[in-house]
């Protein structure tokens, strides 16, 4: 006789799978290094729908502080081209970003898409190199052969 109380896994193995991944890719996620943002993009705005740790000590917004906020207005306020980043599709480029204390991040930006089951475009992904340490080193080294080159 078969079991009349059959266990989540076995009532419905798609959904156990799904849940499953998703919590696999969300602890992915939070493990990364590199800073990762998700944005709505089916929302106007394309407002934050997640940040990892990495995304929260890179730019100092705690999870309730980015989430359901512009990506754009939050992280690029002064950079009017900024928009172009969801309109291009797949890229990657150097941007400054603005941190929450005001401070310029120069960042290697990464944008790519996840596409629902039925095609279209639901999220974009932001993932983040922090440059600013190299950026700091470049104008030093820059002053510096000014420096030397001086008479």
């Amino acid at each position: 006789m078969a079991d009349p109380h059959p266990s989540r896994k076995d009532a419905a193995p798609a959904l156990f799978r799904l849940l499953s991944d998703s919590a696999l890719a969300r602890a992915a996620l939070d493990v990364c290094g590199f800073a990762v943002a998700l944005a709505d993009a089916t929302v106007k705005g394309r407002p934050i729908t997640y940040i990892n740790p990495a995304f929260q000590a890179l730019f100092g917004y705690r999870t309730d502080e980015a989430v359901g906020r512009p990506a754009i207005t939050l992280l690029f306020p002064e950079d009017e081209g900024a928009a172009r980043l969801f309109a291009e599709g797949p890229s990657r480029t150097q941007i400054r970003a603005r941190r929450k204390d005001g401070s310029a991040a120069h960042v290697e930006l990464s944008v790519g898409m996840v596409h629902g089951a039925d095609g279209r475009l639901s999220h974009w992904v932001l993932a983040f190199a922090d440059r600013s340490e190299i950026e700091r080193l470049r104008e030093e080294l820059r002053v510096l052969k000014a420096i030397a080159a001086a008479p």
